[in-house]
């Protein structure tokens, strides 16, 4: 088989496979690359030695048998037996399912995971968002420092485990989204540098010397980036990636590596007749994330919508401190705003940045299922000194009112694992790193960040204790007993009711209305016939206007009163969807 690596600064380069070395030539081609004809089957162990170095992982590895610091292993993909036809989803019409496979169940691997997906067909979700797993140190972590962007974490599986996930998930009709990490690698365990000019000190991120997407090798860069988000899609079958921190990737280029990126991706679903999607994670609130190409855009599918959940988590806890501040000065009119026009700050002045920040999106021509609505996410929650999740500061009413606002919001919703039975457990930040100074490094760091914020440093939990990781882990036993299995049939029904009614689905932003109480603390919002209101009062029932005509209850958390004088009555802490007629 043909043996190939770029590595430009190099004057030799040798390739160490199955107890040999073979000496490899430049490519007469392509500058840069070196080549070696060489016996290679599934599983041969590798590696690159450099100017008589040791050998090193291919940067391009499918698989790291022993980790981000042990040889590649050659991967022969067309060996899977792959037992389900699959069409794909495409993202209009979707729920998702944030999932971080470590943490899912005890096990902590794709086998096991795979055996809850019946709860996730049964739930009404559309797609998995899988969190990153691309091989990093260690046994569990988030993910987000990985650092072989071709290859499948071990300990969950490898790259066959993935693909039965995967397979087993098509099977229940559910889509599959990756999550990828392209604006930073980490910081143990990555070879990169060696090989050539994968990062540049012209721009700096918070992880240092930035990704090079447009200092000189940047053309080789980008294709090694290209190449690893299609073949997620094309070796693994999936149905699209998230992106994160896009807004941390910097790019001068006059072709941005995110239009390049959503062109390519384009190109594979229609040779593949697959609806294939891009969802990012953006902060800038910026429109040409999401527009088209053609209209100056960079052509990405998708943004997650932090402004909705700041606006939601605001008014549901009160919270003020950080980038909450400007969204509780009158949480329901935040609320109200981005319900209607997408983006809080769309070039309003940000206190927590100190500038205005954001553009307004056009309603007319943006449609709503490009952005995504959530309560709670993997940041959300372990980016929280203890992880705490919603569930452990607020009722099971106002976690049902969390639920209707998001599930029947025009946008496209996200749940993070166990938010759909209200999970008791948190989610906190672990890690397993292998090298004690990178690991105490991390420990103390957190501890004094929080410390700066009043936290007691002894407080904030370790991230290199298992006993962490371990608090993480969803408790299954959960969904069969009460509060529990209630939050969970009202997730059931709301999802049910997305699906039945057409309204709930209309992604035409300029077609929404709202209406709030600021000091009864209610808000119903509605496009079509259908109307969500929410009380989140703890004491007083709400008499929220739906409108004139005769009323029906959809749905309701707690039974309420029939509409009368176009008055919905909420009993306090609850929520109801009703169709006006």
């Amino acid at each position: 088989m043909l043996f190939e690596v770029w590595a430009p600064e190099a004057g030799r380069v040798e390739l160490h496979a199955d107890g040999g070395t073979h000496p490899m030539e430049r490519d007469p081609v392509r500058e840069g690359w070196w080549q070696v004809h060489a016996r290679g089957d599934h599983g041969t162990r590798y590696g690159f030695s450099l100017d008589g170095g040791p050998a090193l992982p291919d940067p391009r590895s499918r698989r790291q048998p022993d980790g981000p610091d042990g040889l590649s292993a050659v991967v022969d993909h067309s060996r899977f037996a792959w037992r389900h036809a699959w069409h794909g989803r495409p993202l209009p019409g979707a729920v998702l399912y944030e999932l971080h496979v470590g943490t899912y169940t005890r096990e902590g691997t794709f086998d096991a995971a795979a055996q809850r997906l019946d709860h996730l067909a049964e739930l009404g979700i559309t797609h998995i968002e899988l969190m990153p797993v691309c091989s990093f140190p260690g046994t569990h972590g988030w993910g987000y420092e990985g650092v072989s962007l071709w290859a499948v974490h071990e300990p969950y599986g490898g790259p066959d485990g993935l693909k039965r996930f995967v397979d087993a998930a098509h099977a229940h009709g559910l889509g599959v989204v990756l999550d990828v990490v392209h604006n930073h690698f980490g910081p143990s365990g990555n070879h990169l540098p060696a090989f050539g000019p994968y990062f540049t000190e012209t721009h700096h991120t918070p992880w240092g010397a930035a990704v090079n997407l447009d200092a000189p090798g940047s053309d080789d860069v980008r294709a090694y980036l290209l190449g690893s988000a299609l073949a997620w899609l094309c070796d693994y079958r999936l149905d699209g990636l998230r992106l994160d921190a896009v807004h941390a990737l910097r790019d001068t280029r006059a072709l941005p590596f995110l239009a390049e990126l959503s062109a390519a991706v384009d190109a594979l679903a229609a040779e593949t007749g697959r609806p294939l999607f891009l969802v990012a994670e953006s902060d800038l609130n910026d429109p040409r994330t999401t527009a088209p190409r053609e209209a100056g855009g960079l052509g990405l599918h998708a943004q997650w919508n932090d402004d909705f959940h700041h606006a939601l988590h605001t008014a549901l806890t009160g919270e003020s401190q950080g980038y909450y501040a400007d969204f509780a000065r009158d949480a329901p009119a935040a609320l109200a705003k981005t319900l209607t026009s997408g983006f809080f700050h769309d070039g309003t002045y940000s206190s927590f940045r100190g500038r205005s920040h954001g553009r307004p999106l056009d309603r007319r021509t943006t449609p709503a299922h490009r952005l995504l609505a959530h309560a709670q996410t993997h940041d959300q929650i372990g980016n929280r000194a203890l992880g705490d999740r919603l569930s452990a500061h607020l009722s099971p009413g106002l976690l049902a009112c969390a639920a209707a606002l998001v599930l029947t919001s025009p946008f496209t919703p996200m749940l993070f694992m166990g938010e759909e039975w209200g999970a008791g457990t948190p989610w906190q930040f672990f890690t397993d790193h292998t090298d004690p100074e990178l690991a105490e490094a991390i420990r103390t760091g957190r501890r004094r960040e929080f410390a700066a914020h009043g936290w007691a440093e002894s407080a904030i939990p370790d991230p290199q204790d298992p006993a962490t990781r371990d608090r993480s882990c969803l408790d299954w036993s959960e969904p069969g007993r009460e509060p529990h299995a209630r939050l969970l049939a009202w997730h059931r029904e709301l999802i049910a009711l997305r699906r039945a009614r057409a309204e709930l689905s209309d992604p035409d932003l300029s077609a929404v209305r709202v209406a709030y109480g600021e000091r009864e603390r209610w808000l119903v919002f509605g496009r079509g016939a259908v109307r969500t209101a929410v009380n989140l009062s703890a004491e007083d029932e709400a008499k929220v206007p739906v409108g004139p005509g005769r009323a029906q209850v959809l749905a309701a958390w707690t039974p309420c009163d029939p509409v009368t004088d176009g008055l919905l009555r909420l009993p306090p802490e609850s929520a109801a969807v009703v169709t006006v007629t």
